[in-house]
């Protein structure tokens, strides 16, 4: 079934709605490379509408069966790569055992575009200005990925490329993602700076604290960007730095400063590379404290004694 004429935005393409995974595979490889996956279509539809992506054909993934749902299996969240945001925002166990990222959810887009958005689109289309790429990095996110030769399981640090660009090849689709939980005795803290709620962050950071055994240093950090380069970006060389510290040293402004020193943000209509330099500064530096208060929140004296 073919759509598009002179009257539509959107250049002519070809529609598919396949029933099975190897349907959806076989699609993909008879395009050779000139089929775009539909996963929700939020952020693809406006930019065919745009005409800044012709595919030949949209390969619409709604009708594939094993593709959605959340699985808590111990110390980790498996996702469906088409469950769709509305679903984590209102999962209560989603909220008890991995926080952040309920708290995150209503920061994504608008009510409509998270009734319809899915979380492996999300991450599929790479805007590093996003919410969830940057958590995928916070918790070690591991994707599966199926082609017609099989499937492969990537780490955070090589799926995501560079602008929109992950390392999904054009005949393969993101099926799942597996995120690390946190220890229960861990704090977050998740903040962005957008000029409006719902549009693209400027800048954000989500950061994961865990305090020592007396509950007053760092004993270990996690910290992720958003907004801020080609890429999200975990500040992999300064969490060791952060590491036996308290919450309120200043050796958290001069980390934070010199992690912000490191970044490459771009200049456009929004603000300028040192702007938004100086955010992240900003957030880096809030994040970690703010985490680390949230975790000595945490440790009432009935879970000390424990």
């Amino acid at each position: 079934m073919a759509f598009g004429n002179a009257e539509m935005k959107p250049a002519p393409f070809d529609y598919h709605r396949p029933a099975t995974l190897e349907e959806a595979l076989a699609l993909l490889e008879r395009y050779e490379g000139d089929a775009k996956v539909l996963a929700g279509g939020q952020s693809l539809i406006p930019l065919m509408n745009m005409r800044l992506a012709r595919p030949a054909a949209l390969i619409d993934l709604e009708r594939v069966a094993g593709l959605t749902g959340l699985r808590f299996d111990g110390d980790v969240l498996h996702v469906g790569a088409m469950t769709r945001h509305m679903e984590i925002e209102r999962s209560a166990a989603v909220r008890e055992r991995i926080g952040i990222l309920s708290a995150a959810m209503p920061y994504v887009g608008h009510l409509a575009i998270r009734s319809r958005g899915t979380f492996g689109g999300s991450l599929a289309h790479a805007d590093p200005a996003a919410e969830l790429p940057a958590l995928a990095t916070l918790f070690d996110a591991t994707f599966t990925i199926a082609g017609s030769g099989g499937t492969r399981e990537v780490p955070w640090s090589d799926f995501f490329i560079t602008f929109l660009t992950s390392c999904l090849e054009p005949a393969e689709i993101l099926t799942g993602i597996t995120l690390t939980l946190a220890p229960p005795q861990a704090g977050w803290s998740f903040h962005e700076i957008a000029r409006r709620h719902g549009d693209f962050a400027l800048a954000g950071c989500a950061a994961r604290v865990e305090l020592d055994a007396e509950g007053e240093r760092i004993a270990s950090a996690r910290v992720a960007l958003f907004g801020v380069d080609a890429t999200p970006v975990r500040l992999l060389e300064a969490e060791p730095a952060l590491i036996g510290l308290v919450s309120s040293a200043a050796a958290i402004a001069d980390i934070a400063a010199a992690a912000a020193a490191k970044l490459e943000p771009a200049t456009d209509v929004h603000g300028s590379t040192a702007f938004r330099r100086d955010i992240a500064r900003r957030l880096i530096a809030s994040g970690i404290r703010d985490a680390a208060a949230h975790a000595s929140s945490l440790r009432t004296p009935e879970k000390v004694r424990a």
